[in-house]
């Protein structure tokens, strides 16, 4: 009678273990399918930062809203590993919605050699993003710079007359990562392509 009931209650412990196995493994499939569902949420809301990744074509009739101001602050961060100096021309301006505005950002290659650099913008706030439209950015393109060399960036923006009354500021942050082995690697497989299609070509010629 008493093995009846331990073997019961093992049976019962067993089912309860299976249980909470299987609950923590759907909260943890949950948690990373939650990561997808939330950027599709923010790219329809407009509130993860993103700024247009293509160039917009400049207002040929886009009036200043002189009524408004929104202040700008423009932030840098370069990689910790990438040896280049990398800051914005101006910290911060005032500018009107609607005012096509010209600035740029600096960069001094500390290196012997060439690197080729690339830089991912964000503004925030978030909801600010979409508001935020960049008519030329270093950012459209891989930055390569030589070794001891300086440059300086260009970004052309405006800020839509629309914005929320909400919105009295917005930081532009540009992160910078070090994408020369990338780009190296890609020009060397294009590199082997071109040589060996050639190649075959002639050799299946009769």
């Amino acid at each position: 009678m008493e093995n009846r009931h331990t073997n019961r209650g093992n049976s019962a412990n067993r089912r309860l273990t299976l249980k909470l196995v299987g609950a923590t493994i759907a909260m943890f499939g949950f948690g990373f399918a939650l990561v997808p569902i939330y950027d599709i949420m923010c790219d329809a809301l407009g509130i993860n930062g993103k700024t247009n990744a293509v160039a917009v074509e400049r207002p040929a009739a886009l009036m200043p809203d002189t009524s408004r101001t929104i202040r700008v602050e423009f932030i840098a961060h370069p990689n910790p590993q990438m040896p280049w100096d990398f800051s914005p021309q101006v910290a911060s301006m005032t500018v009107h919605p609607g005012e096509v505005i010209q600035t740029a950002y600096l960069a001094f290659n500390r290196a012997n050699r060439t690197i080729i650099g690339q830089a991912v913008p964000s503004v925030s706030p978030g909801l600010g993003a979409s508001y935020f439209n960049k008519v030329e950015c270093f950012c459209f393109n891989k930055q390569p710079l030589e070794g001891k060399a300086h440059t300086e960036m260009p970004l052309i923006f405006y800020i839509e007359r629309d914005i929320p009354d909400s919105i009295h500021t917005l930081t532009l942050s540009y992160t910078l990562y070090d994408i020369t082995e990338t780009v190296t690697d890609s020009v060397t497989t294009a590199q082997i392509g071109a040589v060996v299609t050639p190649t075959q070509s002639q050799g299946a010629t009769p």
